[in-house]
């Protein structure tokens, strides 16, 4: 059994169905008094989904902590919490871009609402085994992210994200490991190569031809794949490795490609995401220097 919260506008209707297209069987919003019921209902042989949040009908932290302990507690239940967070800033421009009113303050602004769910939901989140930061997903990156963390057949029990980012956007959320490639030859001051990405050969090739760059990449090729299976022995079921220059175009994308494919080939399940690129994309503004 998987339970889904998290803040309203994270996402967790689009994760509930993504959840479904994995074959989980999903409810949403099952008053809480009523999940205990589930266990003594025969099974389809298919896990299943609950997306549970404020708006359920008997919805209160205390209630939810007491059912995640009751669950955890009963032989019956394999249950993982799965929490879909979001920076309150993000959420304030969802429910400005839908213009849908916050269930816990209807005739209030939104920021209101947002304040009061994140204090009330801060207990629920430390509990979570998953988490999953979603202010920077679009709705097709989250169900990306739920297929490598939840897909049930055919992918190794750790699944790996690999992504590249600029610093001079900050850090993304969420990571586990980061690296920061500035220290390699930078593309950006060779006119040929300077509209180009990390995933165009000719920029791949100028950064790996860095004298630095071969033993750069095997000791680190050699220590991701060293922590790994200790990661997955610990019981994590994501790693999220960041890789960082500095307008997050050319090093740190060719670099990300490059692990995620090694690793790929070693037999792990890897997604790969670049942040700047996606939001090149986006709204066609250029890059910085990469």
């Amino acid at each position: 059994m998987l339970l889904v919260t998290g803040p309203s506008g994270a996402g967790r209707t689009t994760a509930i169905n993504a959840l479904e297209d994995l074959g989980y069987e999903t409810i949403d919003n099952l008053p809480l008094r009523l999940v205990p019921m589930l266990i003594d209902e025969p099974t389809a042989g298919r896990p299943i989904a609950l997306g549970i949040d404020v708006r359920n009908r008997d919805f209160n932290a205390t209630a939810l902590i007491e059912l995640i302990d009751t669950l955890t507690a009963d032989p019956r239940v394999t249950l993982e919490v799965l929490f879909l967070d979001c920076a309150p800033g993000e959420l304030i421009r969802r429910y400005s871009e839908t213009r849908r009113r916050h269930p816990l303050a209807p005739v209030e602004s939104p920021a209101q609402g947002i304040a009061l769910e994140a204090d009330l939901l801060a207990p629920i989140r430390v509990r979570a085994d998953h988490l999953i930061d979603t202010s920077e997903m679009s709705p097709h990156d989250l169900k990306a992210e739920i297929g490598g963390w939840f897909r049930r057949a055919g992918a190794p029990g750790l699944a790996v994200s690999v992504q590249s980012f600029s610093y001079k956007r900050g850090v993304p959320r969420g990571l586990d490991m980061i690296f920061d490639c500035r220290f390699l030859q930078n593309p950006h001051w060779v006119p040929d190569l300077r509209g180009l990405d990390g995933r165009d050969a000719a920029v791949a090739d100028y950064v790996t031809s860095d004298p630095r760059f071969p033993e750069f990449n095997q000791k680190l090729r050699d220590l991701i794949l060293f922590l790994l299976p200790a990661q997955m022995e610990e019981g994590k079921a994501h790693l999220a490795i960041g890789f960082g220059c500095t307008g997050g175009q050319h090093r740190s994308v060719a670099v990300a490609e490059i692990m995620g494919n090694a690793l790929a080939e070693a037999g792990w399940s890897v997604s790969k995401r670049h942040r700047e690129l996606e939001r090149r994309s986006a709204n066609g503004r250029p890059q910085g220097s990469g």
